[in-house]
């Protein structure tokens, strides 16, 4: 079964790469990281404990039809990572204020935007420790900036831009300037003020969806799409090889863009193995979960992954790493 999957990882990677396009051809996208484990077979055995990989995740904002998500296996957490995937990329970046970001923001293709959420957290998290009521009173401010945002999610770019001018960015300078004042009043030291330092140096990246229509105020999307993967986790614990990762992230790349289309996954990929084969390269981009319509309209009964495997790829030899 094991192979199976594997099989499916390696026949399913050109479709993956024309997704892999198709999300970095946004001009606005959001990224994220979880970790995962890697290479735990070595440590049954007794030799070195698992080893920590990291999973990147782009996806497409909310405000667009063509919503698309892309996992990306990483041996680590290094910067040259999604240095490597966005070299290309020329656009706004949603991310939070990991360092790894820094290097494409500063080569000034890429425009940083912050996630206004970890701000939030981050005072709110003060406000509950010490009872911090600046703290408080900045998590008042930004609820209010949430409130607009509940309205603006529905607009147009150019009527959310012009509601984010007319009514947030009024909500958002008060908020900037309540933090300057408190600020003056604390200590290096103290927890609150580390909360509003976090805010404070980040201003302008968390301000910026203010001046973009395209840009959500949060990275809420790309935390909720790395949920599968966490789930996926407890029950796959690891994965063998980083020839694995890779194969997972392209089966969980096609599968999450798929139910973000709102299609089922069983019968998109029923339908996907079906038709690759013999599909052209030119026509690839029909099989994108974005723009896939099924071959014809029976009802496709419910099997496992492996099934599909079975009948749809021939069952050559592949290496252990496909576990």
């Amino acid at each position: 079964m094991a192979q199976w999957i594997g099989i499916c990882g390696v026949r399913l990677a050109p479709l993956a790469q024309a997704l892999k396009a198709c999300v970095l051809g946004h001009p606005v996208i959001q990224a994220e990281e979880a970790p995962m484990r890697r290479r735990w077979r070595s440590w049954r055995r007794g030799g070195a404990r698992p080893k920590k990989a990291y999973v990147w995740v782009y996806r497409t904002t909310n405000f667009v039809a063509q919503r698309a998500v892309l996992f990306d296996f990483c041996t680590s957490r290094g910067g040259d990572h999604p240095q490597h995937v966005l070299k290309d990329f020329a656009g706004t970046l949603v991310t939070d204020d990991y360092s790894g970001y820094h290097k494409l923001q500063r080569a000034g293709a890429i425009t940083g935007a912050l996630c206004m959420a970890h701000a939030r957290r981050k005072l709110l998290k003060t406000h509950k420790l010490n009872g911090s009521e600046i703290a408080a009173n900045a998590v008042a401010l930004i609820a209010q900036l949430y409130e607009v945002e509940r309205e603006a999610r529905e607009l147009q770019p150019t009527q959310r831009l012009l509601l984010h001018q007319n009514r947030a960015k009024p909500i958002a300078d008060a908020l900037h300037a309540w933090l300057l004042e408190k600020r003056q009043t604390l200590t290096k030291a103290d927890i609150t003020a580390k909360a509003i330092d976090y805010s404070l140096s980040n201003w302008r990246a968390l301000a910026h969806y203010l001046v973009d229509g395209d840009v959500p105020i949060d990275n809420n999307a790309a935390e909720n799409a790395i949920r599968p993967l966490a789930i996926g986790r407890k029950n796959w614990l690891f994965v063998g090889s980083q020839q694995a990762g890779e194969r997972a992230g392209v089966m969980l790349s096609l599968i999450e863009s798929a139910k973000l289309s709102g299609h089922d996954p069983w019968a998109y990929l029923k339908d996907v193995f079906e038709r690759l084969p013999t599909l052209k390269n030119r026509d690839l981009d029909s099989l994108l979960p974005h723009n896939w319509k099924p071959a014809g309209k029976a009802d496709v009964p419910a099997a496992p992954i492996a099934a599909v495997a079975a009948v749809a790829v021939p069952a050559i030899a592949e290496p252990s790493a496909a576990r």
